[in-house]
């Protein structure tokens, strides 16, 4: 969008679900970068998402995944958090975006830098793309993490997105968690140190 900016892409994954954290990425590429099959995360299947994701990380100038827990998003709305999981990514990226490309209509500054909103940028902007890739498949991986310690709720098959058709799945998960399922705390925790509660956080360098 800006030539000769420094230009982050961010988008989120899990705002819409009934279980599990909110993930977000931001992604610096280069000008001119070769992504065939890259595209807005939802309209891929998991293979193209996986094969993307290795692309992304291996050509990108630099990269982030941020995550915002289940506590956190009970404690300050799922809004709040997907824009706080953003700022986390955005600020554990090793080069400086001097502007930043924000999927959706909603965000909060960060650090003065200049931000643009984009409506379904995901579809339009590359390194959104590549961030909803991103966000995607490093939350789909926490949740398969998740099902090895509670199998019961298949979190492996459905990644805690329900629709009105699983009702009874839905019912099961909400009642039986209070919504916030949590790995053992003995998973280290690699972005708050001083939190029992997984929350991965993943810099590329």
């Amino acid at each position: 969008m800006h030539k000769g900016l420094i230009e982050a892409g961010c988008d989120e994954a899990g705002r819409g679900c009934l279980a599990g954290p909110v993930y977000a990425a931001a992604v610096i590429l280069p000008v001119g970068v070769r992504l065939p099959l890259l595209d807005d995360s939802k309209k891929l299947n998991e293979a193209t998402r996986d094969k993307l994701r290795k692309q992304i990380e291996s050509k990108a100038l630099a990269w982030a995944v941020a995550s915002c827990t289940e506590r956190e998003i009970e404690k300050y709305n799922i809004l709040h958090c997907s824009i706080l999981a953003m700022h986390r990514a955005i600020e554990m990226l090793s080069l400086h975006p001097e502007h930043l490309l924000i999927d959706g209509n909603r965000f909060k500054p960060l650090n003065f830098i200049p931000h643009t909103t984009v409506i379904k940028g995901d579809g339009i902007y590359k390194s959104i793309a590549a961030a909803s890739i991103l966000a995607k498949t490093h939350r789909d991986d926490f949740m398969k993490k998740l099902a090895v310690v509670h199998p019961e709720f298949g979190f492996e098959q459905h990644k805690g997105i329900l629709s009105g058709d699983d009702d009874l799945l839905v019912n099961q998960v909400a009642t039986s968690t209070n919504v916030s399922i949590e790995l053992d705390a003995s998973e280290p925790p690699i972005m708050d140190g001083s939190s029992k509660y997984f929350v991965e956080a993943i810099n590329s360098r």
